[in-house]
């Protein structure tokens, strides 16, 4: 019974086009736990069981409302009559599941980002110890006469790509070599004017999202770069007809686990702190182009925001910059400031 009312929620979910490892698989293996856990089935547990449950672990309150919303979906799903399970498990059990979770025992949400504390944007000597890492690791390699300097140098190009256009991982993975787009407003940036993104972040039951990410000014130097790429590294790695935009001395694309290892590899030779993560850049990304003063709507269709509220959470503007403003304020002439009426 346990085992078909789980294949009967996870065909409810595959019905709503929700993704089965990332979506179904997470919640049904949450559904396992707690009933292991509680060493009982949906229509013995109780909101005693699920209490007892959270209590035992030891995790973030955004993992904690993670389980607690499959375990709440679960229940409304077995609790439902239109799927039969509480007169099925009443003829054969005597007793009905029960939606065990309420406000009583479910973790509130008072706050936009529940993430770790530890994840923020880089500084701009961050930034550039990192880079400056990254590319003495090509030298490095260059010196000591190994393979592996134009690997090297693709990793350096992608870390600096990540940052210059703030792309989450598996937007930088999945780049084709068709995805570089012309502006025509500004034409000296060649085919290095925007990046079309295929593969960004999809909505519980959608398609990956796309967007165009337009260079700006103050990023300029990716374009010299890229091109650089195109034309000297990427040759040597001798992709043939893959499309991939980073591709691997094997001549496939790299993997989700290779872009990490870039970014960890130049993150330890900078001496950066270690709970710093690839996203972190991401983070970077937008709090200095908020600090260069762009417009918050621009900045959120840059990174594929679908609301302002996410990009807020992203941003974490200098002192300097807040200084920045300060100073710009005080010397702005006193007519052209508010003043509350006497």
């Amino acid at each position: 019974m346990f085992e078909a009312m789980l294949e009967g929620w996870a065909r409810q979910q595959r019905a709503r086009f929700l993704r089965a490892d990332a979506t179904i698989k997470p919640r049904v293996e949450v559904v396992r736990r707690f009933a292991r856990f509680s060493n009982q089935y949906p229509w013995q547990w109780t909101p005693g069981e699920l209490e007892a449950f959270m209590t035992s672990m030891s995790i973030a309150v955004s993992t904690a409302r993670s389980y607690q919303n499959a375990l709440r979906l679960f229940c409304d799903y077995v609790t439902d009559a239109r799927y039969g399970w509480p007169a099925e498990c009443l003829q054969r059990f005597g007793d009905a599941p029960q939606q065990v979770l309420h406000e009583w025992n479910s973790v509130t949400h008072n706050v936009e980002f529940e993430g770790r504390t530890s994840r923020r944007p880089l500084s701009y000597d961050e930034v550039q110890a990192l880079f400056d890492a990254a590319d003495g690791r090509v030298e490095e390699i260059r010196e000591r006469r190994r393979k592996g300097s134009a690997a090297a140098q693709r990793d350096a190009v992608l870390l600096k790509t990540i940052y210059a256009f703030g792309l989450r991982r598996q937007e930088a993975r999945g780049l084709d070599l068709v995805d570089l787009r012309s502006n025509p407003k500004v034409e000296a940036f060649g085919r290095v004017g925007a990046l079309f993104v295929r593969h960004g972040k999809s909505s519980r039951g959608s398609a990956a999202k796309r967007r165009t990410v337009l260079t700006v000014p103050e990023f300029d130097w990716i374009v010299e770069l890229l091109e650089q790429y195109l034309t000297e590294v990427r040759p040597i790695l001798m992709p043939g007809e893959h499309p991939a935009f980073w591709v691997t001395e094997r001549r496939g694309r790299m993997s989700l686990r290779a872009v990490n290892e870039a970014f960890e590899r130049a993150r330890a030779a900078a001496n950066i702190d270690p709970e710093l993560d690839l996203h972190s850049l991401r983070h970077s990304y937008v709090t200095h182009l908020v600090e260069f003063d762009y417009p918050e709507r621009f900045v959120q269709e840059q990174v594929g925001h679908s609301f302002a509220s996410t990009t807020a959470i992203y941003t974490g503007v200098s002192d300097d910059y807040r200084n920045r403003l300060l100073q710009r304020s005080l010397n702005t002439p006193n007519d052209d400031l508010w003043e509350p009426d006497e």
